[in-house]
């Protein structure tokens, strides 16, 4: 329904072979991806020549892995050497799992600040941990580099959704998962229980010496949950803690609490236990001009106007969407809301992925790359003196041994630069301040800058970058305009502009060659008077039929029951409706086409008038009337004389009795999207129903056996 934030490319996707008419069971294909790019398929066929087939095929792949990992393990890789003079504290990995890049700029500021503290830092992407040879994570965290004997390693770890690995660690967390057994908050039970490898556990990181920081949201009820669980898992396989688990709240000032643990813990441990005489050491390391900007982490050359194909495994591993999204036309665009409310604007969007290699399952996540308006580039390239039609590429520089990838796809023109790949309207955060002080040529600019960024001016930074919607735009066009730094350290400083998710509101069985979304359009007034866009949903707002956008697909925790005939309960106010529309559609084509039995389909919905804001509204009433729909209740909140407002949470908790018997008695599957406070909410309702009219003892522990087997299943967003 709404894209889901932090706290990209590397999706498996299910494909459904359950097409219309095809009258074949709907086969989950798994693969795991090796190095060399092959992909080994497992699955099911009707005779014995394509088990035959494919018995030979899986062999002859395993072999020739098998003989590839033993041609490696005889390889010795030459040792990374420091100088101890520049480096007396030796090697430091920072390794960061991100999904919108904030972790990957915190571990870009720890690799900024090491050589005046005494360390050489290099940043890993643990994705790129997760497809090295025999998919083990020793293989790139265990090396020896000379005259070190221990790894040092700090692992930056964000949160994402309900608890969940970010893209990027989504592997080397389910690695370790299945190793250690150590239960994790969103992998089922029965996952737990095929946890076999278990012997080395022990010792299986001996020599690592690490230390976590957790980058999470209090408003999500599984805070920091990855952030944790690596700090535990990492302790049980052998590696050693020397500082405590730190954690970072979003919600509140997360740069501020990163700063705090970078100089209080971070550094202070690593000196006390690396270098021998301790802060004196800081003048034989690599002095840092704290006047000077940092070094740009590559070069940019302009060049003659030329296009390449930019393959995938060119790009940094979170940049990948960049060049793997595909282009779909746009079939459909119409308004969802009713005239009388001018209060806002809420769009269905229809694309055609006819000509594209898309594929997904129902209620799967949709990505959006969005592109930022024409104005707001054009402005921004005016105040700092760039030329929108040169043309760039981006080269690594000459003495780059960790070059990662590209940071965008070029060659490009700086407008496409600019307007694809830049956040220029999104949140800034506090270190970027300090990052753009160095290039404020006003002095009282500079000291602007410097005062917000700092610890005292947090809350002069909340009222005029936080609370004023100040992105980068607004920052060098209207209020610090001297600012002036070359296009390769702006591309350095600004943050990308990432993908937003939105929950597919179509079935792909009943449209397979296209995708539906539902989308809220973001427009708020500012204390100045002007008004902030949310970039995606207004770039998505003005798109004319047959205009293409760029997406991808990526899986979602929302499946339908294996099961047609068991019950489900559907809670999506407003947007939150998307997922549940995708769902009634399957089931009607389940009841209608296949001739299956399903079961009863109940659906909360939520908004403020039904004459306004009440989406969908046609649709369900005949989802009603042909009997799809069981039971549909609906909570207006702006609709009572006594102005007492009404949500989904109090028509659950008035039907008690009834959820009570649905979940219990009936084995229903309980579906959740929205807001975070609406999720807490039922969540909560639903604990006191257990209590009430089921006697439960531990309402938190029955509602966790739900989640744990797939039966309560919730998709949030901030």
């Amino acid at each position: 329904g709404g894209f889901r934030q932090e706290e990209e490319q590397q999706h498996t996707h299910n494909k459904n072979n359950n097409k219309r008419g095809s009258g074949k069971r709907t086969i989950q294909y798994k693969y795991k991806k090796m190095k060399d790019e092959t992909v080994v398929y497992f699955w099911i066929g009707s005779g014995c020549t394509t088990l035959i087939l494919a018995t030979i095929l899986a062999a002859a792949l395993l072999m020739k892995r098998s003989k590839k990992q033993k041609e490696t393990k005889v390889v010795e890789e030459p040792e990374e050497s420091l100088d101890p003079n520049v480096y007396p504290g030796g090697l430091l990995t920072v390794y960061f799992g991100s999904q919108t890049g904030t972790a990957e700029s915190f571990a870009s500021q720890i690799q900024r600040e090491g050589p005046k503290h005494g360390f050489k830092v290099k940043t890993q992407d643990l994705e790129d941990v997760m497809t090295e040879e025999d998919y083990d994570p020793r293989n790139v965290m265990m090396k020896k580099h000379s005259g070190d004997d221990t790894n040092k390693a700090i692992f930056l770890m964000a949160t994402y959704g309900e608890g969940e690995p970010t893209d990027n660690a989504t592997e080397f967390i389910r690695f370790i998962h299945h190793k250690t057994g150590i239960h994790m908050t969103k992998l089922t039970r029965e996952e737990e229980e095929n946890t076999t490898e278990q012997q080395d556990i022990a010792t299986y990181f001996a020599g690592m010496e690490y230390m976590v920081f957790g980058l999470g949201n209090r408003q999500y009820e599984f805070f920091n949950n990855i952030g944790k669980f690596t700090d535990k898992t990492l302790h049980v396989m052998g590696a050693t803690r020397i500082a405590a688990l730190g954690l970072g709240n979003d919600d509140d000032d997360l740069d501020g609490d990163f700063a705090t643990w970078k100089d209080s813990v971070l550094w202070p441990t690593l000196k006390q236990r690396y270098l021998a005489d301790g802060d004196k050491v800081l003048t034989a390391a690599q002095g840092n001009d704290d006047d000077a900007p940092p070094e740009c982490p590559f070069l940019v050359q302009y060049v003659s106007p030329k296009k390449n194909v930019v393959a995938p495994n060119d790009m940094q591993s979170s940049q990948r969407h960049y060049v793997t999204a595909q282009a779909c036309p746009v079939l459909v665009k119409r308004e969802l809301r009713s005239r009388q409310d001018d209060g806002g604007s809420t769009i269905h969007v229809e694309l055609d992925i006819r000509n594209t290699t898309l594929q997904y399952t129902t209620a799967d996540n949709l990505g959006v790359l969005p592109i930022n308006d024409d104005t707001i580039v054009e402005a921004v390239a005016k105040a700092l003196g760039f030329d929108l039609d040169a043309w760039i590429e981006i080269k690594p520089r000459d003495d780059d041994k960790e070059w990662h990838g590209l940071p965008i796809p070029t060659p490009c023109s700086v407008r496409e630069c600019l307007a694809n790949y830049c956040d220029v309207t999104g949140p800034l955060r506090r270190s970027d301040l300090k990052l753009l002080s160095y290039y404020a040529k006003d002095g009282l600019d500079k000291k602007a800058l410097l005062r917000m960024s700092s610890k005292e001016g947090k809350a002069e930074f909340k009222e005029k970058i936080v609370d004023a919607r100040v992105g980068m735009a607004n920052l060098v066009t209207k209020l610090c305009t001297s600012i002036r730094l070359p296009l390769a350290d702006f591309l350095a400083a600004c943050p990308r502009l990432t993908p937003r998710y939105y929950t597919i509101s179509s079935s792909s069985i009943v449209y397979p060659e296209s995708i539906h979304v539902t989308v809220s359009i973001t427009k708020m007034e500012r204390g100045d008077g002007t008004i902030f866009e949310g970039v995606c949903s207004n770039y998505l707002a003005k798109l004319k039929k047959h205009d293409t956008v760029k997406v991808f697909v990526r899986p979602s925790s929302f499946r339908l029951p294996q099961e047609p005939s068991t019950p489900i309960i559907m809670i999506g106010p407003g947007t939150g409706v998307a997922p549940m529309r995708a769902f009634l559609q399957e089931r009607q084509y389940q009841k209608v086409k296949s001739k299956l039995t399903v079961g009863a389909n109940i659906l909360y919905f939520g908004c403020k008038k039904r004459t306004h804001d009440y989406i969908y509204r046609d649709e369900m009433n005949q989802y009603v009337k042909k009997g799809i729909l069981s039971k549909l209740y609906l909570a207006f909140s702006r609709e009572h004389n006594d102005n007492k407002k009404v949500y989904v949470q109090h028509l659950l908790l008035q039907e008690a009795k009834e959820t009570w018997k649905w979940i219990e008695q009936q084995n229903a599957h309980v579906y959740v999207c929205g807001g975070v406070k609406m999720g807490h909410d039922v969540s909560e309702t639903l604990k006191e129903i257990f209590v009430t009219e089921g006697k439960v003892h531990n309402a938190g522990d029955y509602l966790e056996k739900l989640q744990s087997s797939g039966r309560y299943v919730q998709e949030l967003w901030a």
